[in-house]
């Protein structure tokens, strides 16, 4: 059965649908030694697929959870050497990060080799909710906490959180929920209002919680998980 391309290329975990098509469009896909072009469909059982000369193969999907501990770094490999989030899951497919944990920052981090799954948890404009706990150097004056939920002024624009809530009575420990990508967004909130963060572990991705998975451990994803997440 043929298919297009940009699905092929998705269930072989290379690259989501739309990340397919500029592969495409830029030449570097060959169906049977012809250069594909958009739209151009092919049966992954019968025909020669290739990118950039190396051939695609569709292999089965992975959906994972992982409890990141502090001290590993979110990448496939470090040139410098460093604990990779890569050395604490040990799978028979190639399965990559979905966004990213800061080196210090835990808690959970989710792998898959779908791209369209990748797409759907990370891209901002789908706008999935993200849940942090926060351990602060110094207590936060409920007024800020309410400053921080209607949006606060960093260098790169406007963030906020929202459901913010103390979890302790000295008002050093705070769970906030984010829908933005960017870099260390939660960090520099806390920086930005004069207490940063010592500690800071993510407790939910969407409907995946972390629950009681032990820092370093990783679980595959439950079908009422992948369902819930659009999967």
């Amino acid at each position: 059965m043929t298919e297009r391309l940009q699905k092929i290329f998705s269930a072989a975990g290379i690259a989501s649908r739309r990340k397919s098509e500029q592969l495409i469009s830029a030449g570097r896909v060959q169906v049977n030694g012809k250069t594909a072009s958009l739209g151009d469909r092919a049966d992954p059982a019968q025909d020669e697929i290739t990118l950039d000369g190396n051939p695609v193969v569709a292999q089965s999907k992975l959906y994972i959870a992982l409890n990141k501990p502090s001290g590993y770094i979110t990448t496939l490999d470090d040139p410098q050497n460093r604990p990779t989030v890569m050395d604490l899951i040990d799978v028979p497919s190639r399965v990559y990060p979905v966004g990213r944990l800061d080196i210090e920052t835990e808690g959970l981090l989710l792998f898959t080799n779908d791209g369209d799954f990748a797409e759907r948890a990370a891209h901002p404009r789908y706008e999935v909710e993200k849940t942090y706990v926060a351990h602060l150097e110094l207590a936060l004056p409920p007024a800020v906490l309410a400053q921080m939920s209607r949006g606060i002024r960093l260098s790169d624009g406007m963030a906020k959180g929202s459901n913010m809530q103390f979890l302790t009575r000295d008002r050093t420990v705070v769970e906030l929920t984010i829908h933005d990508g960017r870099n260390r967004i939660v960090r520099r909130m806390f920086e930005a209002m004069g207490a940063p963060a010592v500690k800071l572990k993510r407790i939910r991705v969407g409907s995946i919680m972390l629950g009681d998975l032990e820092p370093g451990k990783w679980r595959d994803l439950t079908m009422d998980e992948l369902r819930a997440m659009g999967g």
